[in-house]
């Protein structure tokens, strides 16, 4: 109620509208609305624009007469209120005592604990300045002193002004200034809700992005364990193909065997076949060795002819020591299965003599035609641990040279030599075509078809190595159809496997680019009976499905083929129309990155 301090034919004249009238932020100011417009005719509704664009509405109470007629009007003001300034004249002690007792409580209650902030405004100066001395009390009815009204504010939580005048510095500076405040922390706060609830309902309404599944698992390819030793130690048992026989000194024939095994494993063995001479042979004991235990008839050490069919008597070797003679079939054994179970070779032999010095006497001389050098350095304790796995060394010495071969292979009009031994023990196809009622068991020459030189040269090497190490996924290819052709199982496999490795290393970027026709390896893989091969690549083909389906090679599928990678692809047609979808959606509701 400032009535008692501002002239009374201004009716205007109010605290918030100086304000308004002086503040050089506020602009567009209306004051046209009647009393009988607002929402209550004790109250004087302004609206203007603060700030610029802010839009500012005051509801201008002159006094209490509002909160004792109309309670629910006056409680809905000042609970939408976002900042509420109370004000009363210093010079007014009654009017001050009512507000204090009667209508502060009121307005605590409506505001019901929200923090709105409120501004105390001590209007007017004070005429009859009371009494400082704390006996005299005559003078403090008429007046509210600043303490009271800093009392008052204390208690309600607000910000305490004293305005003396209703000029341009306590107007436009003080109390302007602490409003204008209010008014800056009132948007940020308006602003943060409205952020907060504005994400708050884009992320209820907003539409999620379509979730990408995980490709179907790869079919896994389970490799096949090697049999390179039970090969060649099966090779023993059916003696087929074999070269030499060994005899007792009494000439009865004591076991069979085969050249080109028994010299990959000892240097003896080649200088008793003159594989190598003598003056090639640095270790005289091996020289002494051959001449001490064994003799070959003469004629029999000598090459074989050309055009001498392979079915020509095996070459005939004795063998001088008695008791080494008695335990050839076990030594034989033992160095057809790969020569490391010397602890199984030592209890045969222990079991057959029963005479340790004749024990001792034997192993000695196995141990002495094992000396291989480089190989086998400490001969007197040749433990299994110590003697390792010759073959897949020594018999690549023999891989692709004439020395001791008995078949010539003719592959595009070269020719490949090989050995009988080798290729009986490790492929079950050539077993037949060399021991059964075919043209190839009685010659010489034996004529390849269908096979480059390379494959074929790289698939004899498997034969006598038991590795391969194909160039690339075309050469594995080839090699896995010339394995399906002599029906080697373990060959196949393992190109398998190379090819699978390829193409799981290579980027999408290759993939999408490579000249490989990958439904071509397809075609081949299930033709030639590679069933793992053709099922793997037909999920390749459908987990890089967007890859693929842009290659002309795509339209060379099956209508089975095709229909399997449509229902297996990666990722599926419900993805990508759910994509299609949502980007359309990110389109329409114009969504712009926003970079600060």
């Amino acid at each position: 109620d400032e009535r008692d301090t501002l002239p009374e034919d201004s009716p205007q004249s109010s605290l918030m509208w100086s304000y308004l009238r002086r503040s050089a932020l506020v602009s567009e100011i209306d004051s046209g609305l009647s009393a009988g417009a607002v929402r209550s005719p004790a109250s004087a509704e302004y609206r203007a624009r603060v700030f610029g664009d802010v839009r500012l509405e005051v509801h201008d109470c002159p006094g209490w007469d509002i909160f004792d007629s109309d309670w629910y009007t006056s409680r809905s003001l000042i609970g939408g209120a976002d900042i509420i300034v109370i004000k009363y004249s210093v010079n007014d002690k009654t009017s001050f005592q009512e507000l204090k007792d009667s209508y502060v409580p009121m307005i605590k209650k409506a505001l019901n604990h929200c923090s709105i902030p409120v501004i105390i405004s001590a209007v007017g100066a004070r005429k009859n300045v009371p009494c400082t001395c704390p006996l005299c009390t005559s003078d403090r009815r008429s007046c509210v002193t600043t303490s009271e009204g800093v009392q008052l504010a204390k208690e309600f939580g607000a910000t305490y002004l004293e305005l003396h005048a209703l000029n341009d510095f306590y107007i436009q500076k003080y109390f302007g200034g602490v409003l204008e405040y209010f008014m800056i922390q009132s948007l940020n706060q308006k602003s943060s809700e409205k952020m907060k609830k504005r994400k708050k309902t884009q992320k209820c309404h907003r539409v999620q992005p379509p979730q990408l599944e995980q490709p179907e698992k790869m079919p896994i390819l389970k490799g096949e364990a090697s049999h390179y030793d039970s090969d060649l130690h099966n090779l023993l048992f059916c003696c087929q193909c074999a070269d030499v026989a060994f005899y007792s000194e009494d000439f009865s024939k004591v076991v069979e065997a085969h050249k080109v095994i028994l010299c990959s494993m000892s240097q003896v063995f080649m200088l008793l076949f003159n594989v190598q001479s003598p003056a090639d042979i640095h270790d005289s004991s091996i020289v002494r060795t051959a001449q001490s235990l064994f003799a070959v008839d003469a004629g029999a050490g000598l090459p074989m002819p050309r055009g001498v069919p392979p079915c020509s008597p095996p070459a005939r070797v004795v063998v001088k020591d008695s008791v080494f003679c008695s335990c050839l079939s076990d030594i034989l054994h033992f160095i057809y299965s790969g020569a490391f179970q010397w602890e199984q070779l030592e209890e045969d032999i222990k079991r057959k003599l029963k005479d340790s010095e004749k024990t001792e006497h034997v192993l000695e001389k196995v141990k002495c035609i094992l000396k291989t050098p480089g190989k086998l350095n400490n001969l007197r304790d040749c433990r299994s641990h110590q003697i390792k796995r010759l073959y897949n060394t020594s018999l690549r010495l023999f891989f692709n040279t004439p020395v001791l071969a008995d078949v010539i292979f003719t592959v595009q009009g070269a020719t490949v030599p090989a050995h009988r031994a080798v290729l009986v023990a490790r492929c079950e196809v050539m077993a037949a075509m060399f021991n059964g009622n075919y043209l190839e068991a009685n010659s010489i020459l034996v004529p390849v078809y269908g096979v480059s030189k390379d494959t074929f040269l790289s698939f004899l090497e498997y034969l006598y190595t038991d590795s391969c190490c194909p160039a690339s996924i075309l050469q594995a290819m080839s090699l896995l159809i010339c394995a399906e052709m002599y029906q080697v199982m373990r060959l196949q496999h393992i190109c398998e496997l190379y090819i699978i490795t390829q193409l799981q290393s290579m980027p999408s970027r290759e993939l999408a680019s490579t000249s490989l026709s990958i439904v071509s390896l397809l075609k081949k893989a299930k033709f030639h009976n590679s069933d793992c091969l053709s099922t793997w690549l037909l999920h390749f083909i459908a987990t890089n499905y967007l890859i693929f389906s842009q290659k002309p090679e795509f339209q060379d599928l099956s209508v089975e083929e095709r229909n399997f990678v449509e229902v297996h692809r990666w990722p599926s047609h419900m993805y990508l129309k759910q994509l299609a979808e949502y980007r359309n959606y990110v389109h329409s509701q114009k969504c712009h990155c926003t970079v600060m």
